[in-house]
């Protein structure tokens, strides 16, 4: 099979990734592609669900009146934000989203205004991306991430409960907030150096292996799904090292693991799937071939072996 042709065969939102960092297109190419994201298939579909108030579903982090009782839902307005930026939307689009998410959306955790943020990690991590990607001030989130770091480098989401152990979902969802903060604004010299004690935290057990043991964390960190939402796997971390431009020895097992799940058409298949409410599918069924894990795949073992 020709991979490289079935990628591109795809909505705008993947197709203009392939174009970019496979097919190695020049930018008249993939930006044209990337401008369609906006009226054409995902993008377009997510974007007519946005309501006058700013929001998705009505609600912050939950769609509106959600009151449990069935699995987590991801329609709301977070949710539908971080599919749109990391889709590669133009920011331009939703210009005025800030202003009215500022006016109209609280969280649903001790009605907080919704920039400033709340406690729980990945939440705030999510929250500072969109921030940057929509220009609203979330200065306050950053600096909540260099107060908030555990002794062991890393972030937890339960540490409202009281955990003082890092917990590798929450300490990924963090750096990527932090590195679009970064990215975007240059960082501080704290949340600089948060950013990269947390990539220690990662980088201190290859990935997946626990520091104490050496052991996997757990089966689920070799199971590969798209999207990603708030789940850690290896591939998941290892786009997060290609994004920062991060080589590292310790990344090498990991890797390994990547390549070893590519199968002989050159694809990669989608190996965990989220229950709840979606606005619509934008990836295949669990045990089928996945152009989007094929991409980050492919993406990864591309900047790995250019070292």
């Amino acid at each position: 099979m020709d991979s490289l042709a079935w990628l591109r065969d795809s909505d705008p939102a993947l197709r203009w990734q392939v174009e970019r960092d496979l097919a190695g297109e020049p930018p008249s190419v993939w930006e044209a592609t990337r401008a369609r994201i906006a009226t054409e298939g995902f993008g377009a579909r997510l974007l007519a669900h946005q309501d006058p108030d700013g929001q998705w579903a009505g609600g912050a982090f939950f769609p509106a009146g959600f009151r449990g009782g069935e699995d987590q839902p991801w329609t709301a307005t977070t949710w539908s934000l971080n599919a749109l930026r990391e889709w590669g939307l133009d920011a331009s689009v939703l210009r005025g989203t800030a202003e009215l998410l500022a006016r109209n959306s609280r969280w649903e955790y001790d009605d907080l205004p919704y920039w400033g943020g709340e406690v729980d990690c990945c939440i705030n991590a999510w929250t500072l991306a969109n921030g940057v990607w929509l220009g609203a001030d979330v200065t306050g989130i950053a600096d909540w991430f260099v107060s908030h770091r555990l002794p062991d480098g890393g972030w937890n989401c339960e540490w409202v409960e009281g955990s003082t152990r890092s917990s590798v979902h929450s300490t990924l969802n963090a750096l990527k907030g932090l590195l679009a903060h970064e990215t975007a604004t240059g960082g501080t010299p704290e949340t600089r150096e948060a950013r990269r004690a947390g990539e220690e935290y990662l980088l201190e057990r290859g990935l997946f292996r626990r520091l104490s043991t050496g052991e996997p964390i757990a089966p689920w960190v070799r199971e590969f799904g798209y999207p990603f939402r708030w789940r850690y796997d290896v591939l998941n971390a290892a786009s997060y090292f290609r994004d920062a431009d991060r080589p590292d020895p310790r990344l090498a097992e990991a890797v390994g693991v990547i390549r070893a799940a590519r199968q002989p058409d050159g694809t990669w298949l989608q190996q965990r799937t989220d229950a709840g409410r979606v606005w619509f599918e934008v990836d295949v069924p669990a045990g089928q071939p996945s152009k989007w894990l094929t991409l980050h795949a492919t993406r990864v073992l591309s900047w790995w072996d250019s070292q």
